[in-house]
C-alpha cells in the first residue's frame, strides 16, 4: 500500500501535513517546516505528541496535534 500525504491549508498557506498508509495503521503529523508534531494509531485509537506523551486515548485524530493559532 502506498503512503498518502494530505496537506493542511488555510487561506492558501500550508500549515502542515498528514502522512497515512503505514502498515501499522498509524499516521504521522508534521508542521510546515517538516518537524514531527506527533503520531496517531487507528489500531489503538490513540494520539501521541512528538515526545510520546498521550494526547487522547479515545480518538486517533491528527487535528488534535495541529496548533490552533499560527
Amino acid at each position: 500500500m502506498a503512503l498518502k500525504i494530505d496537506y493542511i491549508r488555510k487561506s492558501g498557506q500550508i500549515f502542515g501535513s498528514v502522512t497515512s498508509g503505514f502498515s501499522d495503521q498509524s499516521t504521522t503529523v508534521r508542521d510546515r517546516s517538516g518537524s514531527v508534531l506527533g503520531h496517531t494509531s487507528e489500531l489503538f485509537k490513540t494520539t501521541r505528541d512528538s515526545a510520546g506523551r498521550l494526547i487522547s486515548n479515545t480518538a486517533a485524530s491528527p487535528g488534535l496535534l495541529i496548533p490552533r493559532k499560527q
